[in-house]
């Protein structure tokens, strides 16, 4: 009896040799025929699970954000059964930073989709990701439930915090990768910039207040 194929996993074989090889090479260089001899398959099988080089590509941005979420998962695991909002936004950003090799692929590629849409026609005319404002979102109510629960100042504006400190992760990212900072030295950073936030006057519970 001949063996079934599993077309998703074979989609997803296929996606995750575009990046590699693209985190290698640069997203600009990849062929259909470079992605083919990465997953060990012909160029007719790949034409035939994505048609163009444009909808291989995007569906590369799905499989580098799948990717991406279960890292996120991965270290909110590690964290503990209950990580609390600082330990979460932490994860969400430091997943992010280019510190091994799986994470310089995610950031490299990641940037290398946003330019690369603005010049691409059929890419651009695609959604760059689902939901462009998710990971601000989310920052922001991570940031508002801690507010709620004492845990960061309650005079910052959570959807502002938000933005800043993704737009810092996605700078020093790209200072990582072009050698300007080590990753121990944003990550540095980035605790200053919680610290800051998740400051608070307040006692810990159980604690003494002050005289």
């Amino acid at each position: 009896m001949p063996k079934r194929v599993d077309h998703e996993e074979r989609r997803a074989q296929i996606a995750e040799a575009l990046i590699q090889v693209a985190g290698r090479r640069g997203l600009h260089a990849v062929g259909m025929r470079d992605v083919a001899a990465e997953a060990g398959v012909s160029l007719r099988l790949v034409q035939y699970y994505f048609e163009t080089k444009e909808k291989l590509l995007f569906h590369g941005l799905q499989h580098l954000t799948d990717r991406f979420t279960a890292r996120v998962g991965a270290r909110l695991a590690a964290a503990g059964p209950d990580p609390g909002p600082r330990a979460t936004v932490e994860a969400l950003l430091s997943a992010s930073l280019p510190t091994d090799e799986e994470s310089r692929t995610f950031h490299l590629l990641y940037s290398s989709y946003a330019i690369l849409s603005v010049t691409d026609e059929a890419l651009a005319a695609q959604p760059f990701i689902d939901n462009p404002d998710a990971a601000e979102n989310a920052l922001t109510g991570l940031l508002e439930h801690a507010q709620g629960a004492g845990l960061a100042d309650p005079d910052a504006d959570a959807r502002t915090e938000a933005i800043s400190l993704l737009a810092m992760a996605a700078a020093m990212g790209t200072s990582i990768l072009v050698g300007q900072r080590t990753p121990e030295s944003a990550i540095a950073v980035l605790h200053h910039h919680l610290d800051r936030i998740f400051a608070t006057a307040q006692t810990p519970e159980g604690g003494a207040g002050p005289n």
